[in-house]
């Protein structure tokens, strides 16, 4: 898969949230990347930011939140596109959930773990 497609499928999964939460995203920006930090080579994304819930008065003038998609694990895991599909998608909403300040624990036990 090359990197345009894979960028389409991040760009799919990031249409696919229900509008009403899209319009709640503030100050977040989504990036594909190759490849994680050495350490963690098999991290799929990566939420950095202060999630909408820990945001108070004293949140302005802060560069964006960050989501990122990693590319290479990714590929690696899957066997299969529709593999690849479902794990992109997977992926995109668990580091949304995170922007909106669910945890991981919540956010396996939704099925986007």
């Amino acid at each position: 898969m090359t990197r345009d497609e894979f960028e389409a499928l991040v760009g799919d999964a990031l249409d696919r949230i229900p509008a009403e939460l899209a319009q709640l995203m503030d100050n977040v920006a989504v990036f594909v990347e190759d490849e994680p930090a050495p350490g963690d080579p098999e991290l799929l994304g990566l939420y950095e930011g202060t999630p909408l819930t820990e945001r108070g008065e004293w949140y302005a003038g802060v560069l964006p939140d960050r989501i990122t998609v990693y590319m290479g694990p990714t590929l690696r895991m899957c066997e299969t596109r529709e593999q690849v599909v479902d794990e992109v998608r997977t992926t995109v909403v668990h580091e949304v959930g995170h922007h909106f300040g669910i945890a991981d624990e919540r956010l396996h036990q939704l099925g986007w773990g």
